[in-house]
This record gives structure tokens, sequence and C-alpha cells, in this order.
């Protein structure tokens, strides 16, 4: 019997979609559009975040948001009562966005006018890290209530964020939640992350939050 031949599908998937993101990228840079993908597990607070990061940063620079989800609208209606141009992009069961289904929802969103576009990525810490979607700077956030140990669990995440946002700082007491150790655990697989402690509850720690984005948007649109 002849031998079955394998391929390897996943690594030719990924070699094409890292050129397509990197292309999606030079296009955005040529129009002067920031695309930001932000990733957490369910219920980190990604939605909540990203309406007190609209709220200082709207009247500085234009904004539009992707929500992705498997489904539901409700994500996209919350983002534009913040008065920001907003749409939902249904993954169809994936668990993840890749460049090719970014730039489908960019062209509907629509970026002639928009210095920074957020992605909300789907929810969860496994798929999303592994897929270019030809964003400028990927930001996630990591809810105090998940722990400090989710980098030793999820360390291809970690590993990819260029931020990111410890949230709900707010309830910190009220939980095991060690910060010298996140940051350790983190250092050991990104050396050049940014951290910020923040509370969406709150607005603690959204200025400087918000001066980083803000400055990294004007680097690029430059």
């Amino acid at each position: 019997m002849d031998k079955i031949k394998v391929i390897e599908v996943k690594e030719n998937i990924l070699n094409n979609n890292d050129k397509e993101a990197e292309r999606l990228r030079n296009q955005l840079h040529e129009k002067k559009t920031f695309l930001m993908n932000l990733m957490s597990s369910p219920g980190s607070g990604k939605t909540t975040t990203l309406m007190q990061s609209i709220c200082r940063l709207k009247e500085k620079i234009k904004i539009g948001v992707m929500e992705a989800d498997i489904d539901s609208s409700v994500d996209a209606e919350t983002i534009a009562g913040a008065g920001v141009k907003s749409i939902q992009l249904h993954t169809g069961g994936m668990c993840h966005l890749d460049a090719a289904m970014t730039e489908q929802g960019l062209t509907e969103l629509g970026t002639d006018e928009l210095d920074l576009v957020v992605l909300e990525n789907v929810g969860n810490l496994i798929c999303p890290a592994e897929f270019d979607t030809g964003a400028v700077k990927n930001v996630m956030i990591l809810s105090v209530p998940e722990g400090h140990d989710k980098p030793l669990k999820y360390p291809l995440m970690f590993s990819k964020v260029d931020a990111l946002l410890i949230n709900k700082i707010d309830v910190m007491p009220y939980f095991d939640f060690d910060m010298d150790k996140l940051r350790e655990y983190v250092g050991r697989l990104n050396k050049n992350v940014k951290i910020f402690p923040v509370s969406a509850k709150t607005g603690e720690g959204f200025d400087d939050w918000c001066s980083w984005l803000l400055n990294e948007v004007q680097v690029w649109n430059k």
C-alpha cells in the first residue's frame, strides 16, 4: 500500500496570512489609519475598557470600531452609542479573525476619515494570538479575577502583544492577584510589552493608557 501523503496545512495557512497581513498594514500606513487588535478572554471588560478609551480620545482623533463575535450585535450597538462609527463582524463560528476577514471588515466600515480603527477580536486567549490581522499594534486585556498566572497558561498570547491592560484593579483587594508576579511572568515572554493597570469601572489608569495609544496613532499617521 502506498504511503499516505501528509500535508502541513497550518503552516501554509499562516504563511499566506502573514503576507496578506503585511500588505494590509502597508495599505493602512499609506491611508494614515492605525489599526489596533484588541484581544482578551470573555468577561475581561473589553467593551467597557473600549468605551472608557473612546470617551477620552474621540475629541482628539476620529475612531471606528469593528466588533467581532460568533453571534449577536450587542457590543456594536453599545459602541455606536458612544458616538463613533461601529460595525459588527460575525465570524460564523470561527474563534478568531485573520487578515482577509479583517480587510473585509475595514472595507465595510470605511477608513478614509478614520485615524484609529479598533478591532475587538473574538474573546479567547488561544486562536486570536495565532493570526496576524494586519494590525499596527496588538493589545490584550487581562482582568484581575482571571489571575496573575495566565501568562504561564497562554504564553503565545502574552508574547505577541505590544500593550497589556490589567483591568478591574478596583477589585484587587478581593482576589489573590500578585502584580509583581504578573510582571515577572510576562517579562519572561515579552520584554518590550507596556503594562497598564486600569479600572474600566472607575477610570483609574486610563490617562496613561490613552496617552500611550494616542502617541502611537500620531506617530503612525505622520
